[in-house]
């Protein structure tokens, strides 16, 4: 029995390093003004690009199901809640980049990079206009 065991964690190790070296995955946004945890987006693969959609609201001065009622289109007055905010990013640079975000908050949509720092714990998620941008933190969760 030891030795089955030893052999499916042998083969699982590579899997959790692999993970480790991707965003995909859940990951916790954390609201800059609070410090307090917003929201969970979970990461995926998705058309040859990383997505993110939110799959949980945590905290919202908004209450607990917040809706997007500054955006456009096809996201106005829908629930932040099931949405998808990140969109496109492709491998470059030294992280992803090429994608865009939406901060469902202000209803707008920025060029968007991500990069894994402190061994993939963590996400810097960069929201830009022109060369100006802003990076949000996510935790792995």
């Amino acid at each position: 029995m030891r030795i089955k065991s030893f052999v499916l964690a042998l083969t699982l190790l590579p899997m959790a390093a692999l993970a480790q070296n991707s965003p995909v995955g859940r990951w916790k946004t954390i609201d800059d003004e609070t410090g307090k945890v917003k929201s969970i987006v979970e990461i995926s693969e998705a058309s040859g690009g990383l997505t993110g959609k939110v799959v949980q609201i945590l905290h919202s001065t908004r209450g607990p199901n917040p809706v997007c009622d500054n955006c456009s289109g096809a996201n106005k007055n829908k629930p932040v809640n099931g949405m998808t905010i990140l969109w496109n990013l492709k491998p470059g640079g030294d992280g992803w980049q090429g994608g865009t975000i939406l901060d469902p908050a202000k209803g707008k949509t920025y060029k968007a990079k991500a990069k894994l720092i402190e061994g993939g714990k963590k996400l810097g998620v960069s929201g830009c206009v022109a060369f100006i941008c802003r990076e949000q933190v996510w935790i792995r969760e």
